[in-house]
């Protein structure tokens, strides 16, 4: 499972943290927007229901505010990494798809039932998703399909998810999607495929029992 693990954590939609208020996000090219990738826009809106998703299932997962609290404490940068998840997810869609890698339903219930045995049942594998790799229980089947995304898209490389090859390809097809965030969450990194954090000394982190405006 350590391989899985390594690729749950690269292409999880977020981990464990406090998320900045989204007001009056947007910025002048394209206002309303927390990125636009490949011509496609992630609302701030869209962005915002992801991370109210995993807030939701963490407060549902703890036995009382105390412990939620905690929870949101261990970190600060939700919003941030679940954009980050949310872009990366269309950039290895596009280097799956331009190496002609596709994934079936049924390979996601394979690895989903084994994963299931490991862990101890499907409330079990929930639970470790969203206390590991911030991922709700509602998009646990799009994480393990982006799993074995990237896992058959090495393969076909001739290389794994943690090796240079792989990365160039994603790589291309940042470049390819000319990915353009909104400069308060930071920037692309094309090379590396990842964002790169601004300094937005403005931002200011929600407290354990508020939500995301």
């Amino acid at each position: 499972m350590h391989r899985r693990r390594r690729t749950a954590l690269l292409l999880s939609a977020a981990t464990v943290a406090a998320a900045p208020l989204l007001s009056a996000c947007g910025n002048d090219a394209h206002p309303g927007a927390a990125a636009v990738v490949g011509g496609h826009r992630i609302t701030v809106a869209q962005l915002e229901n992801r991370v109210n998703e995993v807030r939701d299932a963490q407060r549902s997962a703890t036995a009382d505010r105390t412990q939620y609290e905690q929870t949101v404490a261990r970190s600060g940068t939700l919003t941030r990494d679940t954009l980050q998840g949310m872009v990366l997810d269309e950039v290895l869609h596009r280097a799956a798809r331009d190496a002609g890698v596709t994934v079936s339903r049924h390979e996601i219930q394979k690895m989903r039932d084994g994963l299931e045995q490991q862990t101890g049942g499907a409330r079990a594998l929930e639970r470790t998703w969203l206390q590991q790799y911030g991922v709700a229980p509602a998009r646990l089947d799009d994480n393990l399909r982006l799993q074995i995304e990237a896992q058959k898209l090495a393969a076909k490389l001739g290389t794994d998810t943690t090796q240079p090859a792989f990365w160039k390809a994603l790589s291309k097809a940042s470049d390819e999607l000319d990915i353009d965030l909104n400069p308060r969450y930071g920037t692309w990194d094309v090379q590396k495929s990842s964002r790169v954090d601004a300094k937005t000394p403005w931002l200011r982190e929600v407290g354990a029992g508020q939500r995301t405006a």
